[in-house]
């Protein structure tokens, strides 16, 4: 899968899974999710749960980093790091 790819589809859960009232392309892939669009912990665990059932991938309580979970960007490389080559 590629970059490309891997961010649409985030950016079509982030809205789905969250109930976003902005269109998937409109999210800006550096902003932080926190500031810009209102995530918080509670949505953090929907990302978690949303993230395994798209891509696959088991979440481990390690990878649990706020660094990992702060922008389209961030969730983008933590997805193609956990995808199979």
């Amino acid at each position: 899968m590629d970059i490309a790819t891997v961010e649409a589809k985030l950016k079509e859960m982030i809205v789905e899974r969250l109930f976003l009232n902005v269109a998937p392309e409109t999210i800006v892939t550096e902003a932080s999710l926190v500031d810009a669009y209102g995530v918080d912990s509670v949505c953090l665990l929907e990302l978690v749960v949303g993230l395994e059932e798209a891509f696959g991938i088991v979440i481990e309580d390690s990878d649990f980093d706020v660094r990992n979970f702060i922008s389209v960007a961030a969730l983008r490389d933590f997805v193609l790091a956990r995808l199979p080559a």
